[in-house]
């Protein structure tokens, strides 16, 4: 009976069932004599009834601790314990990419070519040994914290049972990512890996599965004779082309290994990014938007249909206004062409305003100045002329009182010339009124 405690081998506690697929069911556990985590796969029992299984299984076991690449897991130790034959892996921190479509629905296009490309170089990795995954599927893509993606739980066994599809839940997940070599009982080749993992891509881009049905038979004989649904229109069409012929019925249509795979999906990823940060982060269009906490594949839950984004067209930058009394900054396009550059002393060169210039003075009518003085001196002349006028009228009046009196023989007179007008004067015998 397996459960939470039990340990196999005499080293491995099981700790918590973490997932089930085709082979069997995939436990979190400890290594009680390194005391590290580690992921321990139970086989299905049915499968070592098949003769031969074991001693197979046993030797790509080995073939798997070959393979040294960062996109693939380590496979520490094999071991059979009671009817139970288990296999102990590298225990990855990370997400399902399963669970992450489960949430979102769908993923923007350069996203999910990072991620393929990341799954078909470890695919690339794991040929290189000959060994065939069989089993590639979005449950068995994990990404890590960071973002890099981890492809997990091998199908090692050649086993005919598990090529067989009627075993309902032991391969039902298979079934939706089956190759139609495999669906129609051929031996699955490197090439099935390649269609497998364009099937993950459609679901990625398009948030469904190519191909449903209420049986896993149904859907496997799907993939050999019916053609996917087209993917959503804000696809580019290079993404459309890359998972298109990954999913080609024939083999020898698809791309020729998952390398060739991986560079048209890492390239087309770079391209997709680059086109994001020249439109000044603008996401593209259609593509559904990956909040920063997402990077690693995960967005936050929506509700409804994936949100799209039109393309709009981005307006260049304004030029700040020019503030009065401000200096204008001066461009090296501005500087006259053939002139020498003026070092710099360590601040910007500013064109200066330029003063308005200064108003001529107005010029004075000719000969005015010398008029102005003829002026004032006609005046003072005028004014000494009215002076010396009443100083000889008076001076006048006064002698001509002074006569009239000596005339009167009254002998010379000492009052004024007005008090002198009011006496009587006898002039010549005649009493002057």
């Amino acid at each position: 009976m397996i459960s939470p405690g039990v340990s196999l081998g005499g080293r491995y506690r099981l700790d918590e069932r973490i997932a089930g697929g085709g082979m069997g069911d995939v436990w979190r556990g400890t290594d009680e004599v390194l005391g590290r985590t580690v992921a321990v796969k139970i086989l299905l029992p049915a499968l070592l009834d098949e003769p031969g299984f074991a001693e197979r299984f046993r030797g790509e076991a080995r073939t798997m601790a070959t393979v040294n690449h960062p996109g693939v897991v380590d496979v520490y130790d094999y071991g059979s314990d009671q009817q139970i034959a288990f296999l102990v892996m590298e225990y990855v921190e990370g997400d399902a990419l399963s669970r992450t479509l489960n949430r979102v629905g769908r993923l923007t296009p350069a996203r999910t070519m990072a991620l393929i490309a990341q799954a078909a170089d470890a695919l690339e990795a794991a040929h290189a040994k000959g060994i065939v995954h069989r089993d590639v599927k979005p449950g068995n893509l994990l990404v890590r914290p960071n973002g890099t993606l981890v492809l997990t739980d091998f199908g090692i066994a050649r086993s005919a049972l598990v090529g067989q599809l009627t075993m309902a839940g032991a391969v039902l997940g298979t079934a939706s990512y089956i190759s139609p070599e495999q669906a129609s009982g051929n031996v699955a080749t490197s090439a099935s890996d390649v269609y497998a993992l364009g099937v993950v891509a459609y679901q990625c881009l398009s948030g469904h599965r190519p191909f449903d049905g209420d049986t896993p038979i149904e859907i496997a004989m799907k993939h050999v004779r019916d053609s996917p649904r087209p993917l959503p229109a804000d696809i580019p069409p290079a993404v459309r082309q890359i998972v298109e012929r990954a999913m080609a019925k024939e083999p020898a249509a698809r791309w020729p290994s998952a390398a060739a795979l991986a560079a048209v999906a890492r390239q087309a990823a770079a391209t997709l990014t680059s086109t994001v940060h020249v439109q000044a982060g603008l996401p593209h269009q259609g593509a559904t938007a990956v909040p920063p906490h997402a990077q690693n594949g995960a967005n936050r839950p929506q509700s409804g249909p994936p949100r799209t984004y039109p393309q709009q067209p981005v307006s260049p930058p304004r030029p700040p206004l020019q503030q009065p009394g401000v200096p204008r900054p001066v461009s090296g396009a501005q500087q006259a062409r053939g002139a020498a550059s003026v070092p710099s002393t360590g601040g910007p060169t500013y064109n200066r305003p330029s003063a308005p210039p200064l108003a001529p003075p107005a010029r004075r009518p000719e000969g005015s100045g010398s008029r102005q003085v003829l002026i004032v001196v006609a005046v003072v002349l005028a004014i000494l002329v009215l002076l010396c006028a009443g100083v000889i009228s008076f001076l006048y009046r006064t002698n001509q009182g002074q006569a009239l009196v000596d005339v009167g023989g009254g002998g010379p007179a000492v009052a004024s010339y007005r008090v002198m007008e009011q006496l009587p004067l006898t002039i010549e015998g005649r009493r002057t009124p």
